[in-house]
């Protein structure tokens, strides 16, 4: 398990689910977490749409930056360190109207200071519209 502790996806949820911030804005949530892996949602409607009714690559870039953001400090001592996306980068591969778009968040590297994530995207019918990379950086608490 990467995780530091040993934590559910309620606690995320509301750790990190109901503040006002643009995650919550948008009505990310949190649904899964595995030993390596960390999942959740958001709708795609007029919260999340571009002008031609599609979803906002923004949108799957806010989507993919929670994620891996979230994913680094569950995996650090929240404590003594803050953890900040200091690169994100986005391929759109598909259109989604509507509905709603699942991310899954997985390591490629998890160092003392630097962590980069994958971040995928798929619509409801299971197939990959975005795929995304995040890279975080891990600094001692008041730093940022």
């Amino acid at each position: 398990m990467i995780w530091k502790s040993p934590i559910t996806v309620e606690q995320i949820n509301q750790r990190y689910g109901d503040k006002n911030h643009i995650g919550s804005l948008l009505d990310i949530t949190f649904t899964e977490i595995g030993d390596d892996y960390l999942k959740a949602t958001m709708p795609v409607d007029a919260r999340t749409h571009q002008p031609y009714g599609l979803l906002h690559g923004g949108a799957s870039v806010v989507l993919a930056e929670t994620l891996g953001s979230v994913a680094s400090v569950l995996c650090v001592d929240p404590l003594k360190y803050d953890c900040v996306g200091i690169e994100v980068n986005a391929n759109h591969l598909k259109a989604v109207r509507s509905g709603f778009v699942t991310g899954v968040c997985a390591p490629i590297r998890i160092g003392a200071t630097v962590h980069v994530w994958e971040i995928k995207m798929y619509n409801e019918q299971g197939k990959m519209n975005c795929l995304s990379r995040l890279t975080v950086m891990v600094v001692p608490k008041g730093k940022v």
